[in-house]
């Protein structure tokens, strides 16, 4: 019986052996949802089993945040880490007009999308141990915040490497789109300013709430500030987010080698690498899975911009809407923010599933294992 418990638990991913040297730090008692596939044992870069691992920790991740309403805290607190950096990109933009100098400005693109992504990576580090307490139950999300304070150093170089890793490959997609030939100019729908620039144009309740519109006859203060706010500041935020959403995807497992087995920020970049080559095609169907539920709950959006040019009253195209409208127009685009952020702590715990899946498979198929 013994034998069979513990090839069952290998199988489905119940294994609760540590994945490291570091026992006591991955021994846990409250893992993630289990892993829905297992797949084949080997870890491989092909296959069915692989893509259902893949997909499997992202319903994983569902499961897990149903059943932990604590780690919504996590979802809450980057909500407002990124309207801070909304409000930093405003910021810059509403100081350009005095042309601080190239040097200046990249500077101060680095402090703001160094604080944005340290506070992310903060925030994703008290969400790896709130995940894998071993306290009884679910652990407070806050409780684990105090604990995350020991890895401030690790964090905040892992940040600096991040945000100037963010802040090149921004500069590259730029050049790389402006220096296209012009056979090749339909290639700049994939630009870093297409998004950004459609959701400014295309998006419901954009005529609703046009600054101008909200703030009325008041003085050109506040209107200004809110103009710099959205769309610019909201566009150039979303624009680095794209960025630091694809950083966070290719280094998804650094986090977990730093608090799960203790390594080095050099140690856990290198095996952080080696195990996303080994596991990319998992962490590539959970990426698209999630962001193919993202994509469809935004695309209700098509039908709100009908019904809202069908039912708008021509007269408030060119006069200022009612408060019902700014309300609706808030609460809508609120609600999308939300469910981008709650799809995205999905996604972080879906990492921690993928990481704690292959370390089971790594010690599945480790000779000391069977000796």
């Amino acid at each position: 019986m013994t034998l069979v418990s513990e090839i069952t638990e290998h199988w489905f991913g119940l294994c609760r052996k540590p994945p490291a040297v570091h026992a006591s730090q991955a021994d846990m008692r409250n893992p993630p949802d289990e892993p829905v596939y297992e797949g084949l044992p080997d870890g491989g870069g092909g296959g069915s089993g692989t893509i259902r691992r893949g997909i499997g920790a992202a319903l994983s991740g569902m499961r897990t945040l149903n059943r932990n309403r604590q780690l919504l805290w996590f979802t809450l607190l980057a909500g407002l880490v990124l309207a801070g950096n909304t409000f930093g990109q405003a910021a810059l933009d509403s100081i350009s007009w005095m042309q601080p100098g190239i040097i200046v400005s990249y500077i101060m693109d680095f402090l703001i999308e160094f604080a944005t992504l340290f506070c992310l990576v903060f925030l994703l580090t008290g969400l790896v141990l709130s995940i894998s307490s071993k306290k009884e139950g679910f652990a407070s999300f806050f409780m684990e915040i105090a604990v995350a304070k020991k890895y401030l150093k690790t964090i905040f170089l892992w940040s600096i490497i991040l945000a100037l890793a963010g802040l090149l490959l921004f500069r590259l997609w730029v050049y790389l789109f402006i220096w296209l030939p012009p056979e090749f100019r339909f290639l700049n729908i994939f630009g870093p300013f297409t998004l950004p620039a459609t959701l400014s144009i295309q998006f419901p309740f954009n005529l609703t709430l046009y600054p101008m519109k909200i703030i009325g006859d008041l003085p050109s203060n506040p209107h200004a500030l809110l103009s710099w706010i959205y769309p610019s500041g909201f566009a150039q935020a979303l624009t680095f987010s794209e960025i630091n959403l694809i950083l966070f995807i290719l280094t998804s497992f650094v986090v977990p080698f730093i608090v799960l087995e203790q390594k080095t920020l050099r140690e856990a970049i290198v095996g952080s690498f080696a195990m996303m080559k080994k596991t990319w095609v998992e962490v590539a169907a959970c990426a698209v899975f999630l962001g193919v539920v993202a994509f469809g709950v935004f695309l209700t959006y098509l039908l709100v911009q009908t019904a809202h040019v069908i039912v708008t009253p021509p007269e408030l195209v060119f006069s200022r809407p009612t408060d019902t409208w700014f309300a609706l127009g808030l609460l809508y685009d609120l609600a999308l923010f939300g469910v981008a952020l709650v799809v995205a702590t999905v996604g972080g715990i879906a990492a921690l599933d993928l990481y704690i899946s292959a370390k089971s498979r790594q010690i599945t198929g480790s000779p000391k294992l069977h000796s």
